[in-house]
C-alpha cells in the first residue's frame, strides 16, 4: 500500500475543500466483512487530478459526478480521480470492507464469556481507509454524517448523539469539522451508565460481561470526568465543542485510549476485574484527563501534518497530570510521572532512534515515518518540556497563549509556528528561542554537582553536560539529629542552569544531601556528589518528600543504566528502602525496574537467583509490615513481587490451592493467572492445570492468561506450538499474540529457546509484511528475544536491519531493542563496579 507523503498532502489540500461525508455502514453482512457506502461532497479549487484512499475487501462501484469509474483502477489503496474541473463534485463509493483482529480499522471481537460480539473503529493514523473511502489527511477536515445498520439488540455509539430509527438503523448527529482519523463508531450490546453534566449527555460503556465491574467504579469514573471537565472550562475560554461525551471501554485496544471527539475509546483493561492499587486508579484517571484535554488540543484544533503530533500528545500529557492534581483526590500525580513516564522519555532519548520533540518537517516526509514517533519523547519528554515552559513563563501567560491559539484556529488546523506565535503574544519572554533549545534538539542533559565547604559555609557548582537552559530547584537536606536515618529539609532554592555568575557560598555546614532538580521541574539526568550518594544509599527512605525520592530513585536508575552503579548495589538500595516506602507509585516503579531490567537483563546469569532472592526478601518485608490490613495497595504490590521473583513453587502452589495469601488478599483472577504463570515458568504445572484454570475463568482475560501460561511452559512441544501460533498462522488477535509472546521468552529457559532466536529475525519480518504496522509493533516489542543477552543475538539483529524489506514499524522497534541489548551487555560487563 502507498503511504501518503507530505508533499502529496500539501498538493491535495491546495486543490480540495471537502465539505461533507455521508457514510452508511452495514454491520449485518457476516463475520468477515461489512458494507461501506460513502458519498463525499467536495469542491476543487482548480482543474486537476487527485486521488481518494480506501482499502476494500471488494470494491463494488464508484461514481464521480454520476459517471461510473472502473473499480479495477484501484491501485493499492488509491483510486485516481482524473480530470476534475474547478467547482463542486460528488463521489460515491460502494465497497465491502474487512473486519480487523489487529486493532486497526474496524476491529471485531467476540467475547468468550458470553458469545456477544462487539465492533469499534480505531482510525489513527491512516486507517479510516479500512472503514470508508476518504481523502485521508488531517488538514482536510469535514462534516461527517454517519448511519449504521446493526444487529437487533445492539447499541451504536459515534462522535455525535445517536438515534435508533428502527429496523436496526442508527443515525448519528453530524459532526462539526473534524479530521478523518478522528471519526469513531462503536457498536454492540453495550452495558451503559448514562448521566448528564452541564446540559450534555455523558456515558460510560463496556461489554456486558464487564458490567458489574464498570458499575462498581462508575461513581469514581463519573466524578473524575466531571471534575476534569469543569477544571478545563476554568482553564480554557473556548467551551467544550461537541454535543456529548461518551467513554467506551473496548476490547483488544492497541493503545491506552484514543481521543475521538465525543466518543473516547479506552482499553477495557481499565475496567478492573481484580483488585488494583490506588496508583492504577490514578493512572486510569490520568488517561481520562489526558484524552479530555485532546478535545480542545487535537480535535478542535488539529495539526496540519504529522510532524506536529508530539504537540497533541505532549500537551495532553502535561494537562492530564496537572489537571488531575488540581481537580481530583489524586494530588501526587507528578510522582508517578517522575518515576514511570519520565524514565520512558529518558530511555528513548538516549537511543539511536532519538529525535527532537518537534522534528524537522523533512524528518516526517510520509505517514509511515510519522508512526515511528509515538514514543517516550513525544509524550514524556514533551510534557516535561512544557512543564519547564510553564515554570519559566508562569501558568497565567502559558494559558493565555493557549487560549489565543485555540480561539484563532478552532475547527481548523495549526502548526508549531502558529503555537509559538500565540504563546509569544502572551509574554515578553523569547518563546521562539526556548523552542529552539528545547524542542529542536535531542538527548538528555546531565547535571553533575560539586560541593565544597569551608567552616560554616558551603558552595554548590552545578555542571551541565548538554545545551538547554534550565530553571531548577535545589534541595538541601540535613540528617535529623533525633533519628539517624531521617533527613530534614534545610532549604530549597531556585537557580538557573547554566548560572549567570559564579556560585555563591551559602550559610550552614556541609549538607548531608544536595538534590539538583528537586521537585523534578526540568528534564535532565542527575548525578550526586560523593557525600550525597552515600547518604542516598544509606538513607533514601528517610527523605521526607515523595517527589524528591522519585528524583533520587531516577538518579540511581540512570547510574545503573550508565554503568556507574552496580546492579547489585541498586538491588540492595531497593532492599534497604522500599520496605519503608509509602508511595505506591515509587514502590511499583522501582520494583518493576529492579525485576524486569536489573535482575532479568543486567545481572549475569550466575547472579540472577541471588538477585531474585533480594527482591523476594524485600517484598516479604512489605508483606509483614502490612499484616494489619491498613495498606492493601502496598500489600498487593508486595504479593505480586513475591510471585514474580519466585524461584521455587512454594509458597505459590499453596496460595493457589487455598485461594488466598495468608493474611490476605484472596486470590482474584489477576493474581491466580499471575501465580499460575510463574508456576508454569518453573515447570510446576502442566497443560491440564492451565485448562482447568481457563474453565474457571473463560473470559477474554482468561484466554490471554492461558495463552501466556502455555507459552511459558519449559517444554519443547509447548514452545513449538506457541511459536507456530504466533508466526505460522495469522489467527491470533493482537492481544492473544501479545500474551503468547510475553510467555514465550523466559530467563532461565535459554537452552530450550536458543534455536528460536535466529528464527525471530526471519519470522518477524514476514509477519510484519503480512499483518501490518500494529502487529509489527507487537512482534518487535513483545516477541523479541530480550532474555537472550549475548553478542550472537546482537549480531543477528544487526544483520536483520541490513535487509531492505523490514517494515518501518518493526525496524524502529528492532533499533531500540538492539540498543537496549548493547546497554545490557555493557552493564553486565562491568557488573561488579560501583
Amino acid at each position: 500500500m502507498s503511504v501518503l507523503t507530505r508533499a502529496e498532502a500539501q498538493t491535495r489540500a491546495q486543490l480540495l475543500d471537502v465539505r461533507r461525508y455521508e457514510v452508511d455502514l452495514d454491520l449485518t453482512t457476516g463475520e468477515d466483512t461489512f458494507d461501506s457506502r460513502t458519498v463525499i461532497a467536495f469542491t476543487a479549487a482548480a482543474d486537476g487530478d487527485t486521488f481518494v484512499e480506501l482499502k476494500p475487501a471488494r470494491l463494488r462501484s464508484v461514481t464521480l459526478d454520476g459517471t461510473a469509474l472502473d473499480p479495477a483502477d484501484l491501485d493499492g489503496n488509491r483510486l485516481a480521480l482524473r480530470g476534475l474541473t474547478a467547482g463542486e463534485h460528488e463521489l460515491r463509493v460502494d465497497a465491502a470492507m474487512a473486519y480487523s483482529r489487529t486493532g486497526e480499522g474496524m476491529h471485531r471481537f467476540t467475547d468468550p464469556a458470553d458469545g456477544e460480539t462487539y465492533v469499534y473503529t480505531q482510525l489513527f493514523l491512516e486507517d479510516v481507509q479500512r472503514v470508508f473511502a476518504a481523502f485521508d489527511q488531517p488538514d482536510l477536515k469535514s462534516v461527517f454524517a454517519l448511519t449504521v445498520t446493526a444487529p437487533e439488540g445492539w447499541t451504536v455509539l459515534a462522535n455525535g448523539v445517536t438515534e435508533h430509527v428502527g429496523g436496526g438503523r442508527w443515525r448519528a448527529a453530524p459532526t462539526p469539522l473534524v479530521s478523518t482519523y478522528l471519526v469513531a463508531v462503536a457498536a454492540g450490546p453495550w452495558h451503559s451508565v448514562r448521566t448528564e453534566h452541564r446540559g450534555l449527555p455523558f456515558g460510560l460503556h463496556c461489554r456486558r460481561s464487564l458490567a458489574p465491574y464498570l458499575d462498581a467504579d462508575a461513581d469514581e469514573l463519573v466524578d473524575v470526568t466531571r471534575a476534569c471537565f469543569d477544571r478545563y472550562h476554568e482553564k480554557f475560554t473556548e467551551p467544550y465543542p461537541f454535543d456529548s461525551y461518551d467513554q467506551a471501554f473496548v476490547p483488544e485496544f492497541n493503545a491506552g485510549a484514543m481521543e475521538n471527539p465525543g466518543l473516547v475509546t479506552f482499553s477495557d483493561e481499565f475496567v478492573f476485574r481484580s483488585a488494583v492499587t490506588d496508583t492504577q486508579r490514578q493512572t486510569r484517571a490520568m488517561v481520562v484527563a489526558h484524552e479530555m484535554a485532546h478535545m480542545w488540543f487535537g480535535d478542535l484544533v488539529t495539526l496540519t501534518w504529522w510532524d506536529d503530533i508530539w504537540l497533541n500528545e505532549s500537551f495532553a500529557e502535561y494537562m492530564g497530570y496537572q489537571t488531575l492534581t488540581e481537580a481530583t483526590r489524586f494530588s501526587d500525580t507528578w510522582v508517578d510521572f517522575g518515576v514511570v513516564r519520565k524514565s520512558w522519555g529518558y530511555d528513548a532519548d538516549q537511543r539511536p532512534s532519538t529525535h527532537p520533540v518537534a522534528p524537522d518537517p523533512d524528518a516526517v516526509p510520509d505517514t509511515a515515518s510519522a508512526l515511528l514517533n509515538f514514543d517516550g519523547i513525544s509524550y514524556a519528554k514533551g510534557a516535561s518540556a512544557l512543564r519547564q515552559l510553564v515554570a519559566w513563563l508562569g501558568e497565567k501567560d502559558f494559558l493565555a497563549g493557549i487560549n489565543a491559539h485555540v480561539a484563532r484556529h478552532r475547527f481548523g488546523n495549526a502548526t508549531l509556528a502558529d503555537f509559538l506565535d500565540n504563546l509569544a503574544s502572551a509574554t515578553d519572554r523569547d518563546v521562539h528561542g526556548w523552542a529552539r533549545a528545547w524542542l529542536r534538539t535531542t538527548g538528555v542533559d546531565t547535571f553533575t554537582p560539586t560541593v565544597t565547604h569551608s567552616g560554616r559555609e558551603w558552595t554548590l557548582a552545578l555542571d551541565r553536560a548538554g545545551s538547554r537552559p534550565h530553571r531548577v530547584a535545589v534541595g538541601v537536606y540535613d540528617r535529623d539529629l533525633s533519628d539517624g536515618r531521617s533527613l530534614v529539609l534545610r532549604e530549597r532554592y531556585e537557580t538557573d542552569v547554566p548560572g549567570r555568575r559564579e556560585p555563591v557560598a551559602r550559610d550552614g555546614g556541609r549538607p548531608a544531601l544536595v538534590v539538583p532538580n528537586d521537585q523534578d521541574l526540568t528534564y535532565a539526568k542527575v548525578r550526586l556528589d560523593e557525600v550525597s550518594q552515600e547518604t542516598v544509599l544509606s538513607s533514601l527512605s528517610g527523605v521526607p518528600d515523595a517527589l524528591t525520592r522519585a528524583v533520587l530513585w531516577n538518579a540511581l536508575r540512570d547510574m545503573v543504566r550508565d554503568g556507574e552503579l552496580a546492579p547489585a548495589a541498586y538491588l540492595e538500595a531497593a532492599r534497604a528502602h522500599l520496605p519503608a516506602e509509602s508511595d505506591l507509585a515509587l514502590v511499583s516503579g522501582v520494583l518493576g525496574f529492579a525485576g524486569a531490567v536489573v535482575a532479568d537483563r543486567y545481572t549475569p546469569l550466575d547472579g540472577r537467583t541471588a538477585a531474585l532472592a533480594t527482591l523476594d526478601a524485600l517484598c516479604q518485608d512489605v508483606i509483614r509490615r502490612t499484616e494489619d490490613g491498613s495498606q492493601p495497595g502496598l500489600r498487593l504490590i508486595a504479593v505480586r513481587g513475591v510471585v514474580d521473583s519466585a524461584t521455587q513453587p512454594e509458597p505459590l502452589a499453596t496460595w493457589l490451592s487455598q485461594g488466598a495469601v495468608p493474611g490476605g488478599p484472596e486470590l482474584d483472577p489477576e493474581l491466580r493467572w499471575r501465580i499460575l504463570g510463574r508456576l508454569a515458568v518453573l515447570g510446576a504445572v502442566d497443560g491440564a492445570a492451565i485448562a482447568a484454570e481457563l474453565r474457571r475463568d473463560p473470559s477474554a482475560t482468561g484466554q490471554e492468561g492461558a495463552a501466556r501460561c502455555r507459552a511459558a511452559l519449559p517444554d519443547a512441544t509447548a514452545k513449538r506450538q506457541a511459536w507456530e501460533a504466533m508466526f505460522g498462522s495469522d489467527e491470533l488477535s493482537n492481544y492473544l499474540f501479545t500474551a503468547t509472546a510475553q510467555g514465550f521468552w523466559q530467563p532461565g529457559q535459554d537452552a530450550l529457546v536458543r534455536t528460536y532466536v535466529p528464527r525471530f529475525f526471519e519470522d518477524a519480518v514476514a509477519l510484519a509484511e503480512r499483518r501490518g504496522p500494529a502487529m509489527a509493533e507487537a512482534a518487535g516489542r513483545h516477541a523479541f528475544p530480550g532474555c537472550a543477552v549475548d553478542e550472537e543475538t546482537l549480531r543477528l539483529g544487526e544483520r536483520c536491519l541490513e535487509r531492505a524489506d523490514v517494515l518501518p514499524a518493526l525496524r524502529r522497534r528492532l533499533v531500540d531493542q538492539l540498543d537496549d541489548l548493547r546497554r545490557a551487555l555493557r552493564v553486565r560487563g562491568g557488573a561488579g563496579q560501583g
